[in-house]
């Protein structure tokens, strides 16, 4: 390796470093969702007061608004120590007996997507919530026999992209359910400039503006996009003018209303193919090569916010301000 090579896992660690610097470690360092916050800490002050564990906790919203950094938030708020899973990770009752039995009293247990879990795992979670106790079965055949085991007070932090999917005895068992919002552009320029702080970049308030504009009001989005600008900005002049920002994102194919290259994609498709639509998730899905779940969850909710296409019962149909985005004329009667 030469001198200027960086070893991958070294840059892996530095984004990892980057990332954990930027993660706000108490409510009153998180910025937005203001009304999510100020249910926390009553639910926190409160269970502090008492000297119990807080009830166990959903989180729900789309990829990128801060359920992660609030699970962690949590740990830190009540000074526990916090276990990290996920829900694909958890595919047999066995995978999470394993974890719960391990639990420490007051540890904070968060899992991501906790919608992926298997149903056996689904099930022995709803005794371990309700009574900290989960039933063990020994043996197999006619002479199995069910153990119970206690478990320590814990408190379950669980994150979702899709509650609906969420089976209702699960999501009833959880005390509180915070549901996340997209961030305004004025709440996202506090985040950069937070983060631009954070990692000393240099960097003018209208480059800031420009950035948070651009973010699909997502902070993830965010912080990702002001690395870019950075990156740019060191190659060209240091200082990340508002010129820089808007040079780094056009190169990295994010417009003006942050639509990225698969925003414009699906909506080129549904307009040149299709003729504005109505399509289905599936035929739109595969016409550009994409995962529909990854159309659904990522790429529609934006879509749908800023008024590019809307879902009907018939499928998806791109709006005037879609036909007018991608520079093409909407049919009128005549032309039909």
């Amino acid at each position: 390796m030469s001198a200027g090579d960086t070893d991958p896992e070294v840059q892996s660690d530095q984004e990892l470093q980057i990332e954990g610097a930027l993660r706000p470690s108490s409510l009153e360092e998180f910025i937005g969702q203001e009304k999510v916050r100020n249910q926390l800490k009553l639910l926190l002050d409160a269970a502090r007061l008492e000297k119990r564990t807080p009830d166990h906790i959903l989180l729900a919203g789309p990829p990128g608004l801060g359920k992660t950094t609030l699970a962690m938030i949590v740990a830190e708020e009540t000074s526990s120590p916090l276990r990290v899973s996920s829900g694909p990770a958890i595919q047999h009752a066995g995978d999470l007996a394993a974890v719960l039995s391990s639990l420490v009293p007051g540890e904070v247990l968060f899992i991501d997507e906790i919608h992926r879990m298997a149903r056996p795992a689904e099930e022995m979670l709803y005794l371990a919530m309700e009574d900290f106790r989960i039933d063990i079965m020994v043996g197999k055949g006619p002479g199995a026999t069910t153990v119970p085991l206690e478990l320590a007070p814990f408190t379950l932090v669980g994150a979702t992209t899709r509650s609906g999917l969420l089976p209702n005895p699960l999501r009833d068992r959880f005390g509180f359910t915070a549901n996340l919002e997209f961030y305004s552009a004025e709440e996202l320029t506090d985040v950069v400039k937070r983060s631009a702080e954070v990692l000393d970049i240099s960097a003018d308030p209208a480059a800031l503006t420009e950035i948070a504009g651009r973010s699909r009001g997502t902070p993830r989005i965010a912080n990702r996009l002001l690395r870019r600008v950075r990156d740019y900005s060191l190659v060209h002049g240091g200082t990340a003018t508002v010129d820089n920002a808007r040079a780094a994102l056009e190169l990295y194919d994010v417009d003006a209303w942050g639509l990225d290259r698969l925003d414009r994609q699906v909506l080129d498709v549904l307009i040149s193919r299709f003729g504005g639509g109505p399509v289905g998730l599936g035929t739109l899905s595969v016409s550009v090569g994409e995962e529909a779940e990854t159309i659904e969850s990522v790429v529609e909710p934006f879509l749908v916010r800023q008024g590019f296409i809307v879902r009907s019962p018939r499928g998806r149909i791109a709006t005037p301000l879609a036909w007018k985005h991608l520079g093409r004329e909407e049919p009128t009667l005549d032309d039909l």
